[in-house]
């Protein structure tokens, strides 16, 4: 449904800039109107060449670039420089859980606050150009970003509307509801991923917990907010993969939420998303037993190459079938081109909560290799040819016994995405050193299985849960890793200036070196960083930006558990006491 010239949102705007939308005319005077009125009036139009090469000055998309690498060409804060890092100025944000990304182009900083607000700001000083407020009693934290394309801002909330705005005023543009949604009792849509431009069409990724018929994905008409093509991510009984669901009918099948934003490659014409496991495993623990029938779930923790423009499905590589553990291949599909096997290679690369990297053929969805960073035991072999894994059978839930099964239910990795620096051939991961003791149970809270599971240290722990883990993605080896008690509470940004920067539960946000690990940089902050890191310049200086104190759930699950690990005498995590804040630092 597209409302055009509907109800007017809310948008605060300073007197200049009603000024400048009402008639163009300078009226106050004031140097820091005027100043604001150029930043606007001077934003370029972002259209598909500068999309495929952005601005190094800019941070254009979650991720950074198509290939999601997290990565940037900046090098003006580097490895000789960055202990002179300084907070340069902040700006209050609202309280409730969020895992939100910041963009910038031409000096503008757009960002979505908590309770449906998005804000833009001058990215030098933190000066508020306008905001907006979606209408809704939907509750809209957690979300990972939005999306900048022509003269728009797209923005998902999860009252399921996307909003397009007009980045110079905040104006609505179109609003579209990608669905409706269902009753409590039968679950709940949401549109945590950011939505990503690609072909002329904007993307979305759904989650469904525990929703019939699953998640899905959409392609929306960029003008106007129509839709143009619905891929599920759920197999319908009469098509491809429909026969992998132990024969349950469509109602009874659920699962496959899309959880983040797609990369894309322009040159092969094919955007790659992931799906999660579903919730509902009772159903899927055995084989039936019948011909031509598997509990495999399809398209749940696959990877999907799509076309754009259409949604139809190109490849699709399953990296879990039958997933009992909520082993999550959710996350970042990451991209680039890699000698293997003799001769270079497009290739996907991804990890699920394992921490087990499948590297795939980008434009064929063959296997090609696979990078286990030793944070599990759940999977005892993979299969060089096909990538197909065998399990540990006692990780297979039982009610017999429980069994220590790595990593802990919260991953070995998680939403915290890593960083890839496409010149280096470094690829960096934030990981959690944890397992536990896992098992069915009568009350079993975990699934519809009834799995309960009890944090547990690894067995050679030293009380360092948090990991930072460098892999040489040429050598497909590990190098270097940094380990600390505190596990990372954000994803990590790569720079070219040598440097790694990524937060911790201990309310530090820190900067490596992006050869050794060596921290070169370090504060502590009042409350934990918690958002995706991002750089990014203005008249020739770079500035860092992250937001503290707008937590997860995951993070405070894991604050609670690392709390009670470590004991009174040795807590790593001091109790969050500050504001929510967007915090920006740059060299002085």
């Amino acid at each position: 449904m597209i409302r055009r010239d509907t109800m007017p949102p809310r948008i605060s705007l300073p007197p200049i800039v009603n000024t400048l939308l009402a008639s163009s005319v300078l009226s106050t005077g004031l140097a820091q109107d005027q100043e604001a009125e150029d930043l606007l009036l001077n934003y370029q139009r972002i259209d598909e060449a500068m999309m495929h090469a952005p601005p190094a000055e800019d941070w254009l998309m979650w991720r950074s670039h198509y290939d999601l690498s997290g990565h940037s060409e900046l090098d003006l804060i580097d490895i000789g420089n960055v202990s002179d890092l300084r907070q340069v100025w902040s700006v209050p944000l609202s309280e409730g859980g969020n895992m939100t990304t910041p963009l910038v182009h031409d000096g503008v900083m757009f960002i979505a606050d908590t309770n449906n607000i998005l804000l833009a700001l001058d990215a030098h000083d933190g000066k508020e150009l306008w905001r907006y407020e979606h209408e809704s009693e939907v509750f809209d934290g957690r979300r990972q970003g939005i999306a900048l394309f022509g003269d728009m801002v797209f923005v998902p909330h999860n009252d399921l509307d996307i909003v397009a705005l007009n980045v110079r005023s905040g104006s609505v543009v179109w609003e579209t509801s990608i669905t409706t949604p269902v009753e409590p009792m039968q679950g709940y849509y949401g549109l945590r991923g950011a939505p990503m431009v690609a072909d002329d069409m904007l993307i979305q990724g759904v989650t469904a917990t525990m929703v019939p018929e699953g998640g899905f994905i959409v392609g929306l008409d960029l003008e106007t907010g129509a839709e143009q093509w619905r891929f599920h991510t759920v197999a319908r009984p009469s098509g491809l993969g429909g026969e992998t669901w132990n024969n349950l009918p469509l109602e009874a099948r659920s699962g496959g939420s899309v959880w983040n934003s797609g990369s894309y490659d322009a040159d092969l014409g094919l955007v790659y998303f992931g799906a999660a496991p579903t919730y509902d495993t009772g159903p899927l623990l055995a084989d039936l037993g019948i011909k031509g029938v598997t509990n495999d779930a399809l398209f749940t923790n696959s990877t999907m190459a799509l076309r754009p423009r259409t949604g139809e499905l190109v490849w699709h590589f399953q990296h879990m079938p039958n997933d009992q553990l909520d082993l999550d291949w959710v996350y970042e599909r990451q991209l680039d081109e890699l000698e293997i096997q003799g001769r270079s290679r497009k290739v996907v690369f991804t990890a699920g909560k394992m921490a087990l990297y499948d590297v795939i053929d980008a434009e064929t969805g063959e296997y090609l290799e696979s990078i286990d960073l030793g944070l599990q035991n759940i999977v005892s072999r993979v299969d060089s040819e096909t990538g197909a894994k065998s399990i540990n059978p006692d990780s297979i839930p039982n009610k017999e016994a429980n069994h220590l099964l790595c990593p802990y239910f919260l991953g070995g990795r998680n939403w915290q995405a890593g960083a890839y620096n496409p010149n280096t051939k470094m690829l960096y991961l934030p990981a959690l050193e944890m397992c536990m003791m896992a098992g069915l149970m009568a009350d079993g809270r975990l699934l519809s299985t009834g799995i309960e599971a009890t944090p547990t240290p690894r067995a050679d722990s030293d009380g360092k849960f948090g990991r930072l883990q460098a892999i040489n993605m040429e050598t497909m080896k590990m190098t270097w890793r940094h380990r600390e008690s505190s596990p990372p509470s954000t994803p990590l940004l790569s720079t070219a200036g040598g440097l790694i920067f990524g937060g911790n539960l201990d309310n530090s946000f820190k900067a490596f070196d992006a050869q050794s690990g060596e921290v070169l940089w370090k504060t502590t902050m009042d409350h934990l960083p918690s958002s995706f890191p991002i750089t990014y310049a203005v008249n020739g200086k770079q500035y860092v930006a992250v937001v503290k104190g707008q937590p997860s759930t995951w993070t405070w699950s894991l604050y609670g558990i690392t709390q009670e690990l470590l004991g009174p005498e040795t807590r790593s995590t001091p109790t969050p006491n500050g504001k929510p804040e967007l915090v920006v630092f740059a060299v002085e």
